[in-house]
């Protein structure tokens, strides 16, 4: 059985440390550190950066363990792709930089973090228990219960930050956007991102683009891979999951309606 209790708290190589006691990932760091990271990467190089010119640019040495936690942590929620010595953003990262799209890309790398999205789907729409009572359910879910107050508490910051408390303070859900009024693509939307499975070519010569379409969901066409390839169930549920988030953001809903749409795997 693959262990993956991935706390991100990393050596001093920058590599992510496996506390054995645990069975589900999550980061110690929240999502602003991600998305600064991915914005400063973007400052600095556009689509991607020297990882030295990047540890620089936070006055911390490249080797230290805070810039590996960062990076990690980054990675965790989808925003970045690391090499030995470069970083670059992925699709998801080059749409958080954008304000046009960072909002959506907020709440769709919440739901990278599997100790999140489980937590989403435990407790979608649903009356949250007290700090007590939600750590008890994080133990459940993998996390070391010597891990739970901080598991908790970044949870607790991320899940505001990504909007999915902007809706009730205590429930959880997806944030709801009104329609955008970007007319460009968000950056990068030409090219595909290879770290959740649905990369693979340009997508299909479909009827889904077009000048009439919101960049967002031209960017998820995109994503497509081409037919005939592989495209295991679970990077599906992640492009369907994504697009249920992209289409509230690109489109109008009923007033007063606060439901969501759920995509889940069935046995």
């Amino acid at each position: 059985m693959e262990s993956a209790a991935e706390v991100v708290k990393p050596e001093s190589t920058g590599e992510k440390k496996t506390l054995d006691s645990s069975s589900i990932k999550f980061p110690y760091l929240d999502q602003d550190d991600s998305v600064e990271i991915a914005k400063k990467v973007f400052e600095i190089g556009g689509k991607s950066c020297d990882k030295v010119a990047l540890a620089a640019a936070f006055n911390v040495s490249v080797e230290g363990g805070g810039f590996g936690l960062r990076m990690a942590t980054a990675k965790m929620f989808g925003f970045i792709a690391t090499e030995k010595k470069s970083v670059a953003l992925t699709e998801l990262g080059q749409r958080v930089v954008d304000p046009a799209t960072e909002k959506a890309a907020r709440a769709e790398s919440f739901l990278e973090v599997p100790l999140y999205e489980k937590l989403y789907e435990d407790y979608q729409g649903q009356l949250l228990p007290g700090n007590d009572g939600l750590e008890s359910h994080i133990i459940k879910l993998g996390v070391a219960p010597k891990q739970k107050d901080k598991a908790r508490q970044v949870f607790q910051r991320a899940a505001k930050q990504a909007g999915y408390f902007s809706i009730s303070s205590n429930r959880l859900a997806a944030p709801q956007f009104k329609q955008g009024t970007a007319d460009t693509p968000p950056p990068g939307s030409d090219k595909p991102d290879g770290g959740n499975g649905g990369s693979g070519g340009t997508g299909s010569g479909g009827n889904g683009g077009g000048d009439n379409q919101h960049p967002l969901i031209e960017g998820l066409i995109k994503a497509l891979p081409k037919a005939a390839t592989l495209w295991p169930l679970e990077a599906r549920r992640k492009w369907l999951q994504a697009a249920a988030m992209n289409f509230d953001y690109a489109y109008n809903a009923e007033d007063g309606d606060a439901r969501s749409i759920k995509v889940a795997i069935e046995p």
